[in-house]
């Protein structure tokens, strides 16, 4: 009789090896060879030397020892950081949590208890004590592989917690050094802005010698003041822009604005070659796509787990105890009692709630799949804008410098033009508003590139790598692996 009742219960925990929900497999992502704005363009070139890969400390590439030291603090200072960095610490515990459903819950719950009971008539009065110590276990076999299925789905959450703090990491770390290089650009502009002004005041001397000689009106004076105030107003409103960005790169720093003063500097040169690799790295190099392709696997785990729900449920239960009315005896053989034995539960109907949440199950399957292919495609079109900005830009620059030097040109002989009385102090006026304008430019532009380059480096995923993200092991242990970096790239042409 107890070999039959055993047979099926024997059955039902060897098939706890019987995998149920879908088996995961990486979706396909969209595809392209090449990015089309390499293509016919001399500004790139195919490269495969590892060592030109984009490493860890992306920033470093631009060489400027003072966004290195600011750089470096984001990781370390940053409270955004903090925060992803906690939540992946919350992750991890409930993969940890997920992973304790495996083994059994034990617990004791020893008691001491003194009944009295008063005398009346016929019965005696008089306490009785009782003492006990029992100790209980409870385990819930992994049948249907549910409890695996629910530690899968933690640790594809807790990865997607670690890419998204990668990905907020890179994005703040890209936000410092964009603001950075405005910062500096800035510098350059109220540098320039000096210059000029102390350009005009010499013409303001000029004219106001030229009026006291009786050669020039008393309009040109006035219109060289004009000029003069208008650029020192110009040169003021700089300041507030500079202050604010220096605030802003303050607090992505992790530090009060008051506590940090950049010197004023200016950007060094030209944006830097960039290697950038084939399309189908960024697969593998951005961290919100990894993060993406990780909530497609914990989704699909979810779909199991939802499918579990139409098998039945086994509990085995065990207790033992010593319990005694007498302390004295409480510790013999005669005390204990025990008791063992499996239960087994199945829902009947539950008029199609199980079949809802298995469909709800994959329709997010679906959107994140959906949003996976998305984030891919969105990608490629960042990379892509980047590599036309940079090009476009470098280009616009180059006709630039022409003009400001034709415009410089056109002011020394606007110049000597109104010193030999032949041309009004207007078209003075009207050539250095032309030359300021032109020189600003330039500089703007020089902002542009070194944003646009920022924004590259970020848009191919820093120095960032998919093998960086914790696997299960690493997960428990709370290590990190090292990005690794192997891939072929394109190589930027120097000249």
């Amino acid at each position: 009789m107890k070999r039959r009742l055993y047979l099926p219960l024997t059955s039902i925990i060897l098939c706890s090896a019987c995998a149920v929900g879908p088996k995961y497999q990486r979706p396909v992502a969209p595809a392209t060879p090449s990015f089309k704005e390499m293509a016919g363009s001399d500004e790139w070139k195919t490269a495969t030397p590892s060592d030109g890969q984009l490493k860890g400390k992306w920033w470093e590439i631009f060489n400027d020892p003072q966004l290195n030291e600011l750089e470096e603090r984001v990781s370390t200072g940053n409270f955004t950081v903090k925060q992803m960095e906690a939540q992946f610490r919350a992750s991890r515990a409930l993969v940890l949590g997920a992973r304790a459903n495996y083994y059994p819950t034990i617990g004791a719950s020893p008691s001491v208890g003194v009944t009295g009971v008063g005398g009346n008539g016929s019965r005696l009065g008089g306490t009785t004590g009782s003492f006990s110590i029992p100790f209980s276990a409870t385990w819930v076999p992994d049948l249907w592989g549910r409890v695996r299925l629910a530690v899968e789905a933690a640790n594809a959450n807790a990865q997607v917690s670690a890419a998204d703090l990668e990905n907020a990491r890179l994005a703040l770390q890209a936000t410092l050094a964009s603001d950075y290089f405005n910062l500096i650009g800035t510098d350059m502009e109220i540098a320039l802005l000096q210059d000029t002004i102390k350009a005009y005041e010499t013409y303001l001397t000029l004219t106001q010698n030229r009026y006291a000689g009786g050669v020039a009106a008393k309009s040109d004076v006035t219109l060289a003041q004009t000029q003069l105030f208008t650029t020192q107003a110009n040169m003021t409103d700089l300041q507030v822009t500079r202050n604010q960005l220096e605030h802003a790169i303050a607090v992505t720093t992790g530090r009060a604005p008051a506590e940090l003063s950049i010197p004023a500097g200016r950007i060094a040169g030209s944006p830097p070659p960039i290697p950038v690799a084939v399309p189908s790295t960024l697969l593998e190099r951005r961290p919100d796509i990894s993060a993406q392709e990780r909530l497609i696997a914990a989704a699909n785990a979810n779909i199991g787990i939802a499918e579990t729900a139409y098998y039945p449920t086994l509990s085995i239960s065990a207790s033992a105890a010593l319990t005694n009315s007498s302390f004295a005896n409480l510790f013999t053989w005669a005390s204990r009692v025990w008791s063992v034995g499996p239960t087994l539960s199945q829902t009947l109907f539950d008029f199609g709630r199980r079949h809802a949440t298995v469909e709800n199950a994959e329709a997010i399957y679906d959107a994140s799949v959906a949003a996976y292919r998305e984030t891919v495609l969105s990608a490629f079109q960042q990379v892509e804008d980047n590599l036309s900005a940079l090009r476009v830009l470098a280009q616009e620059s180059e006709q630039q410098a022409a003009a400001v030097e034709a415009a410089n040109t056109s002011l020394t002989l606007e110049t000597d033009r109104y010193k030999a009385g032949t041309d009004s102090y207007l078209n003075v006026i009207t050539t250095q508003t032309i030359a300021l304008s032109d020189q600003r430019e330039q500089v703007t532009l020089l902002q542009r590139r070194m944003v646009a380059a920022v924004n590259l480096i970020v848009a191919l995923g820093g120095g960032w790598d998919a093998s960086a993200l914790p696997n299960p092991d690493q997960i428990r242990s709370n290590g990190l692996a090292e990005p690794a970096s192997t891939q072929k790239v394109a190589q930027p042409v120097t000249h």
